[in-house]
């Protein structure tokens, strides 16, 4: 049985670092760059080979490979649990990278603002999370704070954590989001129950709440867009 085919072994047109370190990252397909992270393939196909063989099957979308699970990428030969958490930890630095601006702070003041600033905190999630947005009179975000996780249709909100949560960072604004794992945007009782209970609190604390969110892959449900708030 022949060994693993390493990256000294590739076709000249199948080795990514020598074609990056000529023509720069950019000219990379994501095939090509997963399969520098992989170092190797199996003993039927490269390294590029298996990640082109991955990619086909994600619809050559990098959102559709993050959402995959260890055990479901360790199913192709060649993918071993070492690769896989490379390959997970690189969509994940991804998605980090297009979060993180430094030193600046979103504007938050419509519906989809929120939704397109926490689409990539949440979009991958299989649970329920909860997530309290902090902003300044003018919008602008001071801090994000998951304030809750659960389970796959519901999760416990403590209110008096997320005034706490308010109060100590100067909000003069918050708004509120959950995601529903189910990708149906709809508000249940529960969560309307919970919008109300949020409303009142904040208005005791003098602080507006703007909205609250259901985040799905695609899709959002606003209660101030739906004129609920």
């Amino acid at each position: 049985m022949s060994e693993k085919l390493s990256i000294s072994q590739w076709a000249e047109e199948d080795k990514p670092r020598e074609k990056l370190e000529r023509l720069g990252a950019s000219a990379l397909s994501n095939a090509e760059l997963l399969a520098i992270l992989i170092g190797s393939g199996s003993q039927d196909e490269s390294a590029v080979d298996l990640m082109k063989h991955i990619m086909k099957d994600c619809d050559n979308n990098l959102n559709t490979l993050g959402k995959m699970t260890i055990k479901e990428l360790t199913r192709y030969k060649g993918m071993g649990p070492a690769k896989a958490i490379t390959v997970l930890a690189a969509c994940e630095l991804g998605k980090r990278r297009a979060l993180d601006k430094i030193g600046y702070r979103p504007d938050l003041g419509s519906s989809l603002a929120i939704y397109n600033y926490m689409l990539p905190k949440m979009q991958d999630l299989n649970t329920e999370e909860a997530w309290v947005l902090m902003m300044n009179q003018n919008f602008k975000l001071i801090k994000a704070s998951c304030i809750s996780h659960g389970g796959i249709t519901e999760t416990a909100v403590d209110i008096r954590l997320l005034i706490k949560e308010a109060v100590l960072n100067n909000a003069t604004i918050i708004a509120f989001c959950h995601n529903h794992p189910s990708n149906s945007p709809l508000p249940s009782k529960a969560d309307d129950q919970l919008t109300l209970q949020i409303q009142k609190a904040c208005e005791i604390m003098r602080i507006f709440f703007m909205d609250h969110v259901i985040i799905t892959d695609g899709a959002f449900y606003s209660y101030h867009d739906k004129g609920k708030l």
